[in-house]
């Protein structure tokens, strides 16, 4: 990879200066909070369940972490958590689609609204998480979406910066758990498209600290950011990995992407479907890091940051997953 690095806009934020974190309580979330309290500042956690992050209180001190009640579907409780405030991190995403939560809502027209009500407040400092696969022209709607809230951000905020990860990986994953769950229930692992979609893995607290780092710097105003990890790995060598760190062995069988499709429309209403159409046709497309944003230093290295391989992680908090757990087979009774 490069060595190259991109010119940070110089000191941006003092100890003291109050960061809004939209979407602070979930995965990456917490992560990024952590960070930002570990560096002196003030954090205003904007979520719409504040008793899913009254806990966040314990990674700083008394005060430091103020959790705040706020639908980015609303705009006054979207200004009233901007007040104030030196900073913005946009982390707010879903998945899939559900009742109003819907990719157009949350992706494309919420992070615009944010930029906006930001830019009325003054505020030139906004980092907005996005996704490698932002594409207006994607087959899928959360790749699109994703292209339009990049654009609606850039429009009324031209100092922002854009970050796109590939998969995030860590303690509270919902993709390395996921599959080690089904593995320890199930003998055998699906391969939608053979398996052969490409991914770079990229470590929870290596984002959040790209994104700290990025707002204490108010990084390179217009610049799209791509993380990933040090590794570039197929699906299929990714449940290799994951198999590899739980101890277990199963079967890897190929789905086609036509029969992936049939099966993600006929289990599609059901509760806890485990894939939709529109996943399916994320994988499609490899999520890594372009060669443009290596070469231009727009990666975890441009920022100064060394990248933590799933390998080294993995172990540490899949091992719930092993028969054993944490004690070795051969040790075991």
């Amino acid at each position: 990879m490069s060595t190259n690095s991109v010119k940070l806009g110089g000191k941006a934020l003092e100890q003291g200066d109050l960061v809004t974190v939209f979407g602070g309580s979930g995965f990456l979330g917490r992560y990024v909070v952590a960070s930002l309290a570990s560096k002196g500042y003030r954090v205003r956690v904007a979520v719409r369940n504040t008793n899913m992050a009254h806990d966040l209180g314990l990674m700083g001190d008394p005060g430091q972490i103020q959790p705040m009640q706020v639908n980015i579907r609303h705009k006054k409780s979207c200004q009233s958590a901007l007040q104030g405030a030196s900073a913005v991190i946009n982390l707010i995403g879903i998945l899939q689609e559900s009742g109003a939560q819907t990719f157009d809502g949350i992706h494309a027209v919420g992070p615009a609204r944010l930029a906006t009500l930001a830019a009325e407040q003054g505020i030139t400092n906004f980092v907005h998480v996005s996704a490698i696969g932002a594409d207006e022209d994607s087959t899928s709607a959360y790749g699109r979406s994703k292209a339009l809230g990049e654009q609606g951000v850039m429009k009324a905020l031209p100092t922002a910066t854009i970050v796109r990860p590939s998969i995030v990986f860590g303690p509270e994953d919902d993709f390395f758990n996921r599959f080690a769950t089904i593995a320890r229930l199930s003998p055998a692992l699906p391969l939608i498209g053979g398996g052969k979609t490409k991914f770079q893995p990229v470590y929870v607290k290596d984002v959040a600290d790209a994104l700290a780092t990025l707002v204490e710097t108010q990084g390179a105003p217009g610049t799209v950011y791509e993380l990933g990890g040090p590794e570039v790995a197929t699906f299929e060598g990714l449940m290799t990995l994951m198999l590899n760190a739980i101890g277990r062995s199963r079967v890897l069988v190929s789905i086609p992407f036509g029969i992936a499709t049939l099966i993600a429309k006929t289990t599609q209403f059901l509760p806890g479907a485990p894939i939709t159409v529109d996943q399916i046709e994320m994988l499609k497309s490899d999520n890594v890091v372009s060669e443009a944003a290596q070469a231009e230093g727009r990666t975890l290295e441009g920022l100064g940051i060394q990248a933590k391989a799933p390998d080294v992680i993995l172990p540490t908090y899949l091992v719930r997953f092993r028969k054993t757990g944490e004690f070795p087979e051969a040790e075991v009774a």
